[in-house]
């Protein structure tokens, strides 16, 4: 990693922290260790640090940016940071239970809708509507996880209807997963000139809601499992592709 080496994960809701931390723990010593904080409070771990944010790209963005700014002011400035936690798949490449690893971090529903469709934000001219990942880098821990590779896109409104994912499919084809943190991690870290990842174990398929189908507790598993895999991809210089 670049900088310090430290490590920042921003997940959203304690689950998903606590299961990042298990698998950090796991990977042994001589490898980052997690300090379990919240959002408000975030840690200062001499490897890694795990935040739980908060639901949605708003409270994201906002925890990601006062961790990267204290870490600086501190002089213990991240070398990364990696938006993690469940999401959905978008099937057959992102299956339940499966990881997906962005290629690109994808605004999916930043802009505006009219009769002609949707404009992303970015076409109107109002800024970005995704951030890249380092490639090398993101390739390498798709590689080691054994991940599902392409873009991940970041919603406010979760989809729930077979409508709503095959406009989503029509629009990025190429998308692996759907959650709602990435884009405002990837837009503090942009900020502060600090590279991102996005890793999500996939819990669901997106599409139609049906919570009985959902396997929660199978994709924070695969979470913590690739979390003790992770170590060994970072050794990949993210500021060289």
């Amino acid at each position: 990693m670049t900088g310090s080496g430290r490590l920042l994960v921003v997940t959203a809701v304690a689950a998903e922290r606590d299961a990042v931390a298990a698998g950090l723990a796991l990977a042994g010593p001589g490898v980052p260790g997690a300090d379990l904080t919240d959002a408000a409070h975030p840690g200062s771990g001499p490897a890694a640090d795990v935040v739980a944010a908060g639901v949605g790209p708003a409270a994201a963005a906002a925890a990601t940016a006062t961790a990267l700014a204290r870490a600086e002011a501190a002089g213990a400035p991240y070398g990364l940071v990696v938006s993690a936690g469940i999401g959905g798949g978008f099937a057959p490449a992102a299956p339940v239970g499966g990881l997906a690893v962005a290629d690109a971090i994808v605004a999916a529903d930043l802009g505006a809708e009219t009769e002609a469709g949707f404009t992303p934000v970015a076409e109107l001219g109002f800024g970005t509507s995704q951030h890249l990942p380092p490639a090398r880098l993101s390739r390498a821990v798709a590689a080691v996880l054994g991940a599902a590779y392409g873009p991940v896109l970041t919603v406010s409104t979760v989809t729930g209807t077979a409508g709503r994912a095959a406009d989503l499919v029509r629009r990025h084809p190429t998308a692996v997963a759907e959650a709602m943190e990435g884009f405002g991690v990837a837009e503090a870290a942009a900020a502060a000139g600090v590279p991102v990842l996005e890793i999500r174990a996939v819990s669901n398929a997106v599409g139609p809601r049906d919570r009985a189908a959902w396997r929660i507790g199978e994709a924070l598993a695969a979470l913590t499992a690739a979390f003790g895999k992770l170590p060994a991809a970072l050794e990949v210089d993210p500021e060289h592709d």
